[in-house]
């Protein structure tokens, strides 16, 4: 199997830090990318996204004086987005539970910790070519679908269409007596 072709993209990199802007685009012209867009914070990067078609975003999440999670609820909610299903790839210092919980409430599709790699950028660029995520709707959500592993075996209720609730889930072992809630390693998430 070969790699994509890359050169076509056109992808968008949003950070405040011009170093961490370069690094970014060092590693995606080595990887074919040759249209990259650059914006120092939101503001910047939505005059960029509705000027041009951008295939992939990486944006940063502090950022002044919109940051990355305004910009991308923005994206995929406003009516003004020229395309709500861009896939976004969040870049952070700030790797924290909290934090992977807001970008993915906020509708990213990957998240990526700093210290950046150019493997971990690749592997990226590569989930959201080559294993895109369906999109849903659900309630205020919009965005790519938060399972990233279908278990196709699965018998319990599917949760998915079914009324809302404000109930925190239950997790139960296979004889139904209550279990505590699986560890998650945002790796398998993101």
């Amino acid at each position: 199997m070969s790699a994509p072709d890359l050169r076509p993209l056109t992808v968008l990199i949003i950070d405040d830090s011009a170093p961490m802007r370069e690094i970014i685009g060092t590693v995606l012209k080595s990887l074919g990318v040759r249209k990259i867009l650059e914006a120092s914070d939101g503001v910047e990067a939505l005059k960029a996204v509705t000027e041009r078609e951008v295939d992939i975003i990486f944006t940063d999440l502090m950022m002044q004086p919109v940051d990355g999670l305004a910009f991308i609820r923005w994206v995929r909610t406003s009516p003004a987005s020229a395309n709500p299903y861009t896939p976004i790839i969040m870049v952070t210092g700030h790797a924290t539970r909290a934090s992977l919980d807001e970008a993915r409430m906020a509708g990213v599709t990957e998240f990526l910790a700093k210290p950046l790699t150019a493997r971990g950028v690749l592997h990226r660029v590569n989930e959201v070519i080559n294993n895109p995520r369906d999109f849903v709707r659900a309630g205020a959500y919009f965005g790519p679908c938060r399972r990233r592993k279908i278990d196709h075996d699965y018998v319990g209720q599917e949760r998915r269409g079914a009324a809302e609730t404000t109930d925190f889930p239950v997790f139960a072992d296979a004889h139904g007596q209550a279990d505590p809630a699986p560890v998650l390693d945002p790796e398998d998430l993101y």
